[in-house]
């Protein structure tokens, strides 16, 4: 089941009422991550690649978690900041340019991880090689952010 409704999503991804639907979403999606280490997710069981990001607040320190779909790419996980291509990088791009040291949750396991933003050949490379093949969306949600570069993250495990 999991191919045709992958592909259902990745078609609809692109649709606005998607983007609305899915920050809708996100709440529960939390809650189900929380409740769950990381086993089940909304993006999950939709059979994309999911995980909780828990970083320190940017002003705060306090701990901040968010479900992020991710793109795992040589034994590191990839977020990308579209904020379904509002105006505005999200807060939790913000929260780990702050903070880098931070804790990915997926399939029931912790790992520490250090953020690093990703920038030039190495982020266009990601763009075009990595990134939007794995969710198409990413192309809508950056043509809809207007002048704002999309954040790309490297989150790799602290050995």
């Amino acid at each position: 089941m999991r191919g045709p409704v992958r592909a259902a999503v990745r078609r609809l991804g692109t649709r606005r009422w998607f983007s609305a639907l899915g920050r809708r979403i996100v709440p529960l999606d939390l809650a189900v991550q929380r409740r769950t280490a990381g086993r089940l997710g909304v993006l999950r069981l939709l059979g994309m690649p999911s995980l909780l990001l828990t970083a320190r607040g940017a002003r705060t320190g306090r701990p901040r978690s968010v479900p992020l779909l991710h793109v795992p790419e040589a034994g590191r996980f990839v977020v990308i900041g579209s904020n379904w291509g509002r105006a505005g990088h999200p807060a939790w791009s913000a929260n780990l340019l702050a903070h880098p040291d931070a804790v990915v949750t997926s399939a029931g396991r912790e790992v520490p991880v250090r953020a690093r933003l990703v920038t030039g050949a190495e982020r266009e490379r990601l763009w075009h090689d990595v990134i939007v093949p794995a969710w198409p969306a990413y192309a809508t949600y950056d043509e809809r952010a207007g002048d704002r570069e999309l954040r790309v993250f490297s989150l790799e495990p602290v050995r």
